[in-house]
């Protein structure tokens, strides 16, 4: 029999903490629980961790931080908690690495919707978004810098990039020559259900294709594959 999936929460509100353990524990799930970032790397140490719920306002070590850090080792999916509702919180978490966002107060049961959410799309995608340590990734004759997260060009000319330009491309860039659905894309990029009259991704990959001067009557790099979405036609080298 397969074991129970095995959340982490990352919370200092004692109150919290106690009310989803017992929520997660009660709909068939293990839970472990712990109020701070240092406590989080201990649990992560001792086992096999399928998602982290994670505050954002910890003492020490904010949830940001170390949603950022453990992006640097793991694709451990991770849902953003925290007291504020600014979008700007909510853009920056999901740029941070976040792959969902919920603002406090919510239930339990809408928490349990989006682990399971969660859960099931990262599953069901390709198994290589692990974060890497790639300093630079060439493709087509460009190169994207992924320390200062900038693009270069074949004749070098260095071009800056939104968060959610570069946030696409190394979506890309990770799933070279493999067809993304529209969901799919929608999924990482946004880190939540695509809402199925949404069509703001192709917006974003047609501002993409004009950054890399790919031709959108007749692309290169990016490529349409009719009713299924988009994909990445070039080979990518990555830079260590």
């Amino acid at each position: 029999m397969e074991s129970p999936d095995h959340v982490l929460v990352v919370d200092d509100d004692a109150e919290i903490r106690s009310l989803l353990g017992e929520y997660l524990r009660k709909n068939g799930y293990q839970a472990s629980l712990v109020a701070d970032g240092k406590s989080m790397w201990t649990a992560l140490a001792r086992g096999k961790v399928d998602l982290i719920v994670l505050d954002l306002m910890l003492p020490g070590e904010d949830g940001l931080t170390l949603c950022r850090k453990l992006r640097g080792e793991s694709d451990t999916p991770v849902i953003m908690l925290t007291a504020r509702g600014e979008e700007t919180d909510r853009i920056v978490g999901l740029e941070m690495g976040a792959d969902d966002y919920l603002a406090k107060p919510f239930s339990p049961r809408e928490l349990l919707a989006r682990i399971k959410s969660v859960l099931r799309r990262t599953r069901s995608l390709p198994r290589n978004l692990r974060a890497d340590d790639a300093r630079a990734i060439r493709f087509a004759g460009w190169q994207l810098d992924a320390v200062a997260r900038h693009l270069v060009s074949p004749d070098g000319v260095v071009t800056s990039l939104s968060g959610n330009e570069y946030q696409l491309l190394r979506i890309f860039l990770s799933h070279p020559n493999h067809v993304l659905t529209r969901d799919q894309l929608t999924l990482l990029a946004k880190g939540h259900e695509a809402d199925p009259l949404d069509r703001s991704i192709d917006i974003q990959v047609s501002r993409l294709r004009h950054r890399l001067g790919d031709d959108p009557a007749n692309p290169g790099i990016i490529k349409t594959v009719r009713g299924e979405g988009y994909v990445l036609a070039v080979p990518v080298e990555v830079e260590r």
